[in-house]
């Protein structure tokens, strides 16, 4: 059963992973068109940083999960407008909207939903063939 407890917990670490990757696409996605009155002020994109973790003893036989372990700002620079009448407009008449990539965003969006139903499948697919193996003994 061990096994079947590591399908279950490299599927959940898994899903959890792409809940996060979900997370910082909707929170880029919410302030893709903001705008700001300097450089500092405006959103800066976010990436989750995922990294392989092996279970301590599975090292050797390979299995292996995801975890994401810290959530960083992307270095892009906002796009700096014109735009005088504008209220939050600096001193010259430039504000600096979001650097978002709306369409990245969304191609990461449908990725990370992709992964996060193959990990439901496989949860689902371990827990047919458990119900299979225990109504063999009937």
């Amino acid at each position: 059963m061990s096994n079947i407890k590591n399908v279950f917990d490299i599927s959940g670490r898994a899903m959890a992973a792409q809940l996060v990757r979900l997370n910082t696409v909707a929170s880029n996605l919410a302030n893709a068109g903001n705008i700001a009155g300097s450089k500092e002020e405006a959103y800066k994109s976010i990436k989750p940083v995922f990294e392989t973790k092996f279970a301590e003893h599975a090292k050797t036989s390979g299995l292996a999960t995801v975890d994401a372990v810290e959530v960083k700002q992307v270095s892009a620079e906002p796009e700096k407008s014109f735009m005088p009448e504008h209220p939050q407009a600096d001193g010259d008449g430039y504000v600096y909207k979001a650097a978002v990539n709306v369409d990245q965003e969304m191609v990461e969006m449908m990725e990370a939903g992709r992964q996060y139903q193959n990990n439901i499948e496989v949860i689902s697919t371990i827990r047919a063939l458990m119900m299979r193996t225990l109504s063999l003994g009937k």
